[in-house]
């Protein structure tokens, strides 16, 4: 193989020709197969991740749908998601980074398993909370907050770790299975919250949560995973730190692409919060349809993670990521001035797709970028970029739904997220070249 095969996208995604020719063979020589689907599973590390993972997952949609309903229930107050999400987001601001440190520094499994502990913890607390019926928002917001708190820590554990389970070779499609799992969890956990909410009550969809994340940190324990290597010397954490931020500021497609997560994040998907009250005030629906509005976005964001996974090449990685930049406010738009049903649910499905094609595409492209040795740092900051800015984008759409209403809300944002999706097209455009 020589350079003349190396396409344009695989020179922007390995810089380094040496590096990139070794990382690119695989790519190289496979093309489009459905076959390809699940080469991930052929690892038995990932294969108990991949278990474990999808019914934890399972249970927290269920839980995050029945916690949006129930909190507006308790205050009719769409601001009030918009409080929830953002008590969320603070220790993300607060911790992130440093989590990533801790990423980088210890055991990623032990990290894992610990989080993955508290939050099961949280989802009992707000389970007994509300069979208790003494629950009120309140409580939902302090517990947003410690749910926060765990993610801070966990996603970068998370996002580093996925490499200790499979080689460098099936790590495109790794990264696009466990969005797949996520996605066929975002697909049936909620529409199975509404129909448990509807006929049981919220407190059962967090005792069926908590009870989940048995099977992830399960897995965890029974993994044969290689000693991590030792690191002989430690420098301090604000050093790694400066560290981690200088390698990813100095990558011009890293910076593209983490400006592009946080925009997708801040005004993009923020809409995502206001769902409970659109499903009641807008549709005239109740918990099912809350439900099912929430499953139809997973619906086109499975469909599309699976074919991800089915790619061979990172030939069309690019061409991928520009159709979901560009499609996902234009479909946003058209949500915000549909109020039947039927079409809302197509468009959500769309929307979905859309942003699968950005998150899938963006993480897969700094992760082959990515050393391991700031992995867990770089990852730190790609999950802030998520984390971090969806609180402040439900904070945001939260208010502008109080100030004016939510279709006003979701045209704002969707106006916004177009503006900002061209100028990145246009600055990835110029890295091309």
């Amino acid at each position: 193989m020589n350079k003349d095969e190396i396409s344009k996208e695989e020179k922007m995604i390995f810089p380094d020709d040496q590096e990139r020719l070794q990382r690119t063979s695989y790519f190289i020589k496979n093309r489009f197969s459905w076959r390809r689907t699940f080469s991930s599973l052929q690892h038995p590390n990932y294969r108990l991740w991949f278990c474990g993972q999808i019914i934890s997952l399972f249970g927290t949609w269920m839980q995050a749908t029945a916690q949006g309903f129930l909190v507006f229930e308790l205050t009719h107050s769409p601001a009030y998601l918009g409080y929830v999400g953002f008590a969320a987001g603070i220790p993300i601001w607060l911790f992130m980074f440093y989590g990533g440190v801790v990423a980088d520094r210890l055991p990623r499994r032990t990290v894992i398993i610990y989080t993955q502990s508290l939050m099961m913890i949280l989802a009992f607390i707000l389970a007994i909370l509300t069979f208790s019926h003494v629950v009120q928002a309140w409580h939902i917001i302090v517990l947003a907050f410690f749910l926060g708190l765990a993610n801070a820590f966990d996603a970068p554990a998370r996002q580093a770790f996925l490499l200790e389970l499979v080689d460098r070779k099936t790590l495109v499609n790794a990264i696009a299975l466990n969005s797949t799992m996520f996605n066929t969890a975002r697909a049936l956990g909620p529409a199975a919250a509404g129909v448990v909410y509807a006929v049981f009550g919220a407190a059962w969809c967090f005792i069926l949560n908590g009870l989940s994340f048995i099977g992830v940190i399960a897995a965890l324990t029974k993994m044969e995973l290689k000693p991590p290597p030792r690191r002989i010397q430690k420098k301090s954490v604000l050093l790694e730190l400066k560290e981690g931020l200088q390698y990813s500021m100095s990558k011009p497609i890293i910076r593209t692409l983490m400006l592009l997560v946080a925009i997708i994040n801040l005004f993009g998907i923020s809409f995502v919060t206001l769902i409970p009250a659109w499903a009641v005030s807008i549709l005239h629906g109740n918990a099912a349809t809350n439900g099912i509005m929430q499953s139809a976005r997973g619906f086109g964001a499975l469909m599309t993670a699976l074919f991800i996974a089915s790619l061979g090449t990172s030939k069309y990685i690019y061409k991928l990521l520009t159709i979901g930049i560009l499609s996902m406010p234009v479909l946003l738009l058209l949500f915000a001035l549909i109020y039947w049903l039927p079409l809302s649910l197509l468009m959500l499905v769309g929307n979905g797709i859309a942003l699968i094609l950005i998150f899938n595409l963006s993480n897969a492209i700094i992760q082959n970028i990515v050393p391991d040795s700031f992995r867990g740092r770089v990852m730190s900051i790609y999950s802030f970029t998520s984390f971090g800015f969806l609180p402040l984008g439900s904070l945001l759409i939260g208010f502008l739904a109080e100030l004016f209403n939510e279709p006003i809300a979701v045209i704002i944002c969707s106006v916004i997220t177009l503006f900002f999706s061209v100028l990145i097209i246009m600055m990835i455009r110029k890295i091309k070249l």
